[in-house]
């Protein structure tokens, strides 16, 4: 049988190994939750830093690809390759890409003449706007000629070739513009007629995305293909235009588009544009 004095002492040894093993298994879980927090905090600055770096880059990201600011349309300049440029082309730059779509513009074509007026709503046509502000601050179109006129059918007068200068006329007036060309803009399909008198509106090609820096002044009602950029409205020296229709053209144009050079020259001295208002 066992004493007394040996139960104690097995009772004593069980209580220690227990309280042994109570305390390794708390020290064992405080190592856990050492590590588990360990972890939670370095995941934690992980997210963190991705969060940064996917902000930052979605920030980079914005600034690369930000659209055009309020009241502002995004244009698109088309350049005219440099193996292709003809020398009646004049190249001054490109106009900014944002353009205002907000206020009108006066232009001001100052000619030998006297003055020809014109308003301009840069809602309807702010790239076309934006186009004849970037060249009129390049005098882009200072001591060019009017160089067609058309009194049969349609009745235009047509100016913006920069190459058209000078005395006298050369077959390749009407071939001049600047180094670039834009998309059509405000086009009247639904206007009858599409162009009538006291309109200004953009010369082309007649194929899409071919307008320049060409114009033409309606002077009276016209039935052409709404296929021409409405510019503006003529407000000042329309007597002007129609002094040169009544002097009739040279029929230097009749076999392919159509009229001539104007018996009665017209040179534009300086083309402005204000600022826009409103």
């Amino acid at each position: 049988m066992t004493s007394t004095r040996e139960r104690q002492r097995a009772a004593a040894r069980a209580r220690l190994e227990k309280e042994m093993a109570e305390r390794a298994a708390r020290a064992r879980k405080r190592r856990q939750t050492q590590a588990i927090v360990g972890a939670a905090s370095v995941l934690v600055l992980v997210v963190a830093g991705t969060v940064w770096l996917v902000t930052a880059l979605g920030d980079d990201d914005k600034t690369d690809t930000a659209g055009p600011a309020a009241g502002n349309v995004q244009c698109a300049w088309t350049e005219v390759p440099k193996d292709q440029r003809s020398p009646q082309i004049k190249d001054v730059g490109l106009p900014p890409v944002q353009q205002s779509a907000t206020g009108t513009q006066t232009m001001t074509i100052d000619t030998d003449l006297g003055p020809i007026t014109a308003t301009i709503d840069r809602a309807a046509v702010p790239c076309t706007a934006g186009s004849f502000t970037h060249l009129a601050e390049k005098n882009f179109f200072d001591n060019s000629k009017c160089h067609r006129l058309v009194t049969e059918g349609i009745k235009v007068l047509q100016c913006g070739d920069p190459s058209a200068t000078g005395k006298g006329w050369r077959q390749t007036d009407g071939t001049g513009g600047p180094s670039y060309r834009l998309a059509e803009e405000n086009l009247p399909t639904d206007k009858r007629p599409p162009y009538p008198e006291g309109v200004i509106a953009m010369a082309n090609s007649g194929q899409p995305g071919s307008t320049g820096s060409q114009f033409f002044i309606v002077y009276g009602d016209s039935p052409l293909e709404p296929k021409y950029t409405v510019l503006g409205t003529i407000t000042g020296g329309m007597d002007l235009v129609k002094q040169v229709a009544a002097a009739g053209d040279d029929k230097a144009f009749a076999q392919q588009a159509g009229g001539g050079h104007p018996k009665k020259e017209v040179t534009i001295k300086k083309l402005t544009m204000s600022a826009p208002q409103g």
